[in-house]
């Protein structure tokens, strides 16, 4: 269960509860589930009581009383506690996060993306620098992965934005005043970018810092090591390329078993935290990580906020690199299915990165 299906769950039974007359008010469109913060409890938390409890009139751990008895008989949830005024800590069912690794191999560099926007239309304009025209075409891809329309316009473009895939969809000023993208400008020209650093470089430098921020491109883009956060991005995509051909030169390829296994250490990446070999507190780290990006890129569809995607692969990246070398069998150990599923898990992990980076407009190389 990912956390957009868990919002979903929980905007649900808050749907019945209201049908049913336990709770009043108006349903909400949206609730907000989270990864529990260090010291918490449960995979995930919501204060979905809490901004519910004025409307239903009740106070909050009432209404979380409520949503916690709906929510512990989902079949996908092995409990549900509640805490301080009424927050909802949920605990995932054993065997979701194999469900969500098959959700990432099915959808493949699609898996994030929704129809939450759809039926949308957004129009924005820029103003004629490079950084803007950049932000406008990945502002216009995460917004249409979220299933909405997007026109991005504006006054003039540049023959030099072309190679850096920063088309508007119109030239011209818009006959009516429109919301601006209005990214701090970068003090380099377009051309000079191109000549430095390439067009994905170019846009890494462009897109990785927030809107309010100014970029500083260097000659750091181009070094080849961890300390480049593009470069390990990219590593990383081509460490998972890496370890499929290198299990398959080792006869086995990635498979999960339908039960999830039999002990914790065949359960692997399904193994609580608490008592998991290292390579499972690894796992569950990267796990996290792409539980996560659903509602990364919606975030930064909804607040046209690119960075938040760069800073979310970067994430990915360095839990799979501290994944990387538990997957495959070390001397004369033979390949088990722990070894299958792990290799099933980092090989969605190089999928969502070369997603994420495809929203990005840069391009995921299968060998560095």
């Amino acid at each position: 269960m990912t956390p957009a299906e868990l919002s979903r769950t929980v905007l649900g039974a808050v749907r019945r509860a209201v049908e049913e007359g336990v709770l009043r008010g108006p349903v909400p469109e949206r609730v907000k589930v989270e990864r529990s913060r260090p010291g918490g409890s449960g995979d995930y938390a919501t204060n979905a009581a809490l901004r519910l409890a004025r409307d239903a009139r009740m106070p909050a751990r009432e209404v979380a009383e409520v949503l916690s008895g709906a929510l512990a008989r989902h079949p996908g949830i092995a409990g549900v506690e509640i805490s301080g005024p009424g927050f909802l800590n949920i605990t995932l069912a054993a065997g979701t996060h194999h469900a969500l690794v098959r959700e990432v191999l099915s959808h493949g560099i699609r898996y994030g993306h929704g129809n939450g926007m759809a039926g949308q239309i957004h129009q924005y304009h820029h103003r004629p620098d490079v950084r803007a025209a950049v932000t406008g075409d990945a502002v216009r891809r995460l917004l249409r992965a979220q299933g909405a329309l997007v026109r991005i316009s504006c006054d003039r473009a540049e023959p030099a934005w072309a190679p850096l895939g920063a088309t508007p969809d119109a030239l011209g000023t818009p006959p009516v005043a429109l919301p601006e993208l209005r990214p701090v400008p970068v003090d380099v020209s377009a051309d000079e970018l191109l000549r430095r650093f390439g067009p994905d470089a170019a846009r890494w430098a462009l897109l990785r810092p927030a809107g309010h921020d100014r970029p500083r491109p260097d000659d750091g883009l181009l070094v080849q090591n961890e300390g480049n956060p593009l470069f390990r991005v990219r590593y990383a995509h081509a460490r998972s390329r890496a370890l499929l051909l290198n299990a398959a030169d080792l006869g086995f390829a990635a498979g999960l078993a339908e039960d999830g296994g039999s002990s914790a250490h065949e359960k692997g990446a399904d193994a609580h935290p608490s008592d998991a070999h290292p390579a499972d507190t690894a796992a569950s780290a990267l796990l996290a990580a792409l539980g996560d990006h659903p509602a990364a890129l919606e975030s930064a569809a909804r607040l046209r906020a690119p960075d938040r995607v760069a800073r979310h692969l970067e994430a990915i990246a360095d839990a799979l690199l501290g994944f990387q070398h538990t997957v495959l069998p070390v001397g004369d150990e033979k390949p088990s299915a722990t070894h299958r599923s792990r290799l099933a898990l980092a090989e969605a992990a190089g999928t969502v990165l070369a997603g994420g980076l495809a929203l990005l407009g840069i391009s995921a190389p299968e060998h560095l």
